[in-house]
C-alpha cells in the first residue's frame, strides 16, 4: 500500500531560511502568521493530508464516482466524511478575505498545504481546489450583492464552486462556444448549452454548487469579444440565501476517465438555467482568467506534488527491495541480496526526482510569495514587480512542473521493476493522476505558446529583464565564492543559453510566428530549468553558510541536500544547451511536409 509523509521539515527551511518569510512580515496577513503560526500550521496540514486524504486516495481511484439516474453523483466512500473534516478544521478559509469568513493569512501557507493535500488525494484535493478558483473570480468580478451571497458560504465550503468553459466542439478557441444567455426581465439571464470535463461539476458533499460558466449573450459579437460570465448556483438561493428551487442544470454524463477517479467529471446540461451576469457584458473572458491563473497555478503544484509522493514511495520500495549486490561489493553480507538503493541507476532515478522536487518547490514558493507581494503590498513599485513575476512564471511553472511531474512519476515506477505495473502498490495511480495535469487548465503546448507570445514581450520585455537581471546579479555578487562554483557556473551558463534564446525569438519570430511555434516548448523547458537553478544556487548559499558557522542541528540532512542540488547542476542543467540548438533550427524541416503526409 501507498504512503505519504508531508515534507514540513523542507517547505520551512525554503520559507524561513531561503526565502526569508520572516522580511515580508510589514505585509497585511504576514503579521499574524508568525513562524511558530506557520510551523503549526503547516504541521497540522500534513496530519490532515496523511492521515485524513491520504488513506482515501487508493480506494476513491479504485471505486470511482457513481451516477444515479437522476443525474446525482455520489463521490467514493469516505470523501464526504473527509471534506466535512477539511471544513470543520478551516483549511479552505486560509488566505480567504476575512470580510467573508476568511482567515486571511498568506496565500503562500494555502499553496504549501495545497501541495500536501494533492500529494495524499488529488482527486479530493481538487473539490476545495475548483472553488478557490471560483471564489477568486467572483471576488474581483462579482458584485457586491454577488459576493455577500456566495462568498461566505463558498468560503466555509458549504458550498463548492466550479469552471465551465470547455463545449464539446470548443476547448482552447473558446470563441467557438455555442452556450447561450437569453436576458430576462429580472435582470437574470436563461443559460442554455452543454460543457463537458467539468471537475467536480456535480457531487453531495456540499449544500450547493455555485458553477460559474462563460456564455454569449443573445446579439452579442462573434468570438471571444462577445463572451460573458455568469454564476449559475445547483440550487437557487432563496430569500434568506439558502439553498431553494432546482435550478436546470444537470449532470448528463460522468466521464470515463483515465485518473483521478475519485473526482466527478461531469457533462453538464443547461437547459434555461437561471444565471447572473458576473462583471460587465461581453467582458467575461477577463474574468474568467481570473479563475483559469488560479487553477493553472494549481495545478502546477499538482504536479510537484504527484513528483513527490511518487518519490517517497520509490525511496521506500528501493531501500527495502533486495535484487542482485552492489557493483562494488557486497554491501549487505547478512541479506542474501543487497538492496536496490545500492545500484547507481536506481541512485540516478531517485536523485533527479529528488533535485527536482526541492528546486520546484522552492519555485513555487517564491513565486507564491511574489504573489502575495502583489496583493498586499503597499508599495506600487514592489506589486508590479511581482505582479510581472506572477504572470512570467504562471506558463512555465504549469507547463514544466507537470510536464516533469508526470516524468517523474513514470520514473519511480520504474523502481519498482514489476510491482509498478501491479495496482495494489499504487504507483499506477500515481503515473495516471499526474497525466491529466499536464492537459488540463490550458495543455502544456498552449503554456509554451502562452510564455513566448505574451509573457515575453509584455510590457516591452519588463518582467523577463528584471528575471535575468536578478539572476545575473546573483550571480555576480557569489562568483568568488569557492563554496558556490559548483552551482554559479552551470547557472551563468544556464542563463546565457536563455538569453540567447530570448534573442533568437526576437529575430526570427516577427518575420516568421512558426519559428516562435517551433522552438516555444523549448523554450519553455529551458526557463524552467534556469529557474529552478536559481532556486538551486540561493538554497546553496544558505546551506554553505549554516555549515559553515556550525548553526545547522541537521548537518547530515542538508549535506545530502547540497548533494541532490550538485547533482541538478551536474546532470540536469547541461540540458539548456539542447533545448537551444533545437529553438535555433527553427520551423523551416517541420513546416515542410504537407498535412496529407502525415
Amino acid at each position: 500500500m501507498p504512503s505519504y509523509r508531508a515534507p514540513v521539515e523542507d517547505t520551512l527551511f525554503l520559507l524561513n531560511d531561503v526565502l526569508d518569510y520572516a522580511s515580508h512580515a510589514e505585509l497585511p496577513g504576514f503579521e499574524e502568521a508568525t513562524p511558530d503560526l506557520v510551523e503549526a500550521i503547516l504541521t497540522e496540514g500534513g496530519k490532515f493530508a496523511a492521515e485524513i486524504a491520504q488513506p482515501l486516495n487508493l480506494s476513491g481511484d479504485q471505486e470511482g464516482c457513481k451516477r444515479s439516474e437522476d443525474g446525482t453523483v455520489t463521490p467514493p466512500k469516505g470523501f464526504k466524511a473527509a471534506y466535512d473534516a477539511f471544513c470543520e478544521g478551516g483549511w479552505g478559509t486560509l488566505s480567504a478575505d476575512p470580510e467573508y469568513g476568511g482567515q486571511g493569512l498568506p496565500h503562500t501557507l494555502a499553496t504549501a498545504f495545497n501541495e500536501y493535500l494533492s500529494s495524499a488525494n488529488m482527486a479530493f484535493a481538487m473539490y476545495p481546489g475548483l472553488t478557490a478558483g471560483a471564489i477568486a473570480a467572483i471576488t474581483l468580478h462579482g458584485s457586491d450583492e454577488q459576493k455577500a451571497l456566495y462568498l461566505p458560504k463558498m468560503i466555509a465550503g458549504t458550498w463548492t464552486g466550479t469552471m465551465n468553459l470547455t463545449e464539446p466542439h470548443c476547448g482552447t478557441d473558446l470563441g467557438l462556444l455555442r452556450t447561450k444567455a437569453v436576458p430576462q426581465a429580472d435582470g437574470s439571464y436563461k443559460i442554455s448549452g452543454t460543457k463537458i470535463f467539468i471537475s467536480a461539476g456535480e457531487h453531495d458533499m456540499s449544500e450547493n454548487i455555485v458553477h460559474l460558466v462563460i456564455a454569449r449573450i443573445e446579439g452579442a459579437p462573434a468570438g471571444t469579444k462577445g463572451i460573458s460570465l455568469f454564476v449559475v448556483p445547483k440550487f437557487l438561493p432563496d430569500a434568506d440565501g439558502n439553498p431553494g428551487e432546482r435550478n436546470g442544470v444537470s449532470c448528463g454524463a460522468l466521464e470515463h476517465k483515465m485518473g483521478i477517479h475519485g473526482n466527478a467529471t461531469c457533462v453538464m446540461n443547461y437547459d434555461g438555467a437561471t444565471g447572473w451576469l458576473v462583471g460587465e457584458e461581453n467582458k467575461g473572458l477577463r474574468a474568467m482568467f481570473t479563475m483559469m491563473n488560479e487553477a493553472r497555478l494549481g495545478v502546477a503544484v499538482q504536479g510537484l506534488a504527484q513528483s513527490e509522493v511518487a518519490y517517497q514511495n520509490a525511496v521506500a520500495y528501493a531501500k527495502d527491495r533486495l535484487q542482485g549486490r552492489a557493483l562494488t561489493g557486497t554491501k549487505e553480507a547478512d541479506k542474501a541480496a543487497d538492496p536496490i538503493i545500492v545500484h547507481p541507476d536506481i541512485r540516478r532515478i531517485l536523485m533527479q526526482i529528488r533535485s527536482f522536487n526541492i528546486g520546484a518547490r522552492a519555485l513555487v514558493l517564491w513565486t507564491a510569495l511574489h504573489g502575495d507581494k502583489a496583493h498586499r503590498s503597499p508599495d506600487e513599485k514592489a506589486r508590479q514587480h511581482s505582479e510581472d513575476m506572477m504572470g512570467l512564471m504562471t506558463p512555465v511553472l504549469k507547463g514544466v512542473l507537470t510536464d516533469t511531474g508526470f516524468a517523474n512519476a513514470v520514473n519511480a515506477q520504474q523502481v519498482f521493476g514489476g510491482h509498478g505495473y501491479i495496482a495494489e502498490w499504487g504507483m499506477d495511480q500515481f503515473v495516471r493522476d499526474a497525466r491529466i495535469a499536464m492537459i488540463y487548465e490550458g495543455a502544456n503546448g498552449i503554456q509554451a505558446l502562452d510564455l513566448v507570445g505574451r509573457k515575453l514581450p509584455a510590457n516591452g520585455g519588463r518582467a523577463v529583464m528584471a528575471l535575468f537581471n536578478e539572476v545575473k546579479e546573483f550571480g555576480k555578487a557569489n562568483k568568488d565564492d569557492d563554496a558556490l562554483k559548483a552551482f554559479i557556473q552551470p547557472l551563468k551558463t544556464g542563463v546565457d543559453h536563455l538569453q540567447q534564446a530570448t534573442m533568437w525569438f526576437m529575430q526570427n519570430g516577427m518575420k516568421n510566428p512558426d519559428n516562435a511555434g517551433a522552438g516555444s516548448t523549448d523554450y519553455m523547458h529551458l526557463f524552467g530549468l534556469v529557474a529552478i537553478g536559481y532556486m538551486w544556487a540561493k538554497i546553496a548559499k544558505v546551506i554553505n553558510a549554516k555549515l559553515a558557522d556550525g548553526s545547522a542541528s541537521n548537518e547530515a540532512e542538508l549535506k545530502a541536500m547540497l548533494a541532490f542540488g550538485t547533482f541538478y547542476m551536474e546532470r540536469l542543467m547541461p540540458e539548456t544547451a539542447a533545448h537551444l540548438a533545437r529553438i535555433s533550427s527553427g520551423c523551416e524541416t517541420m513546416m515542410s511536409v504537407e498535412a496529407d503526409l502525415f
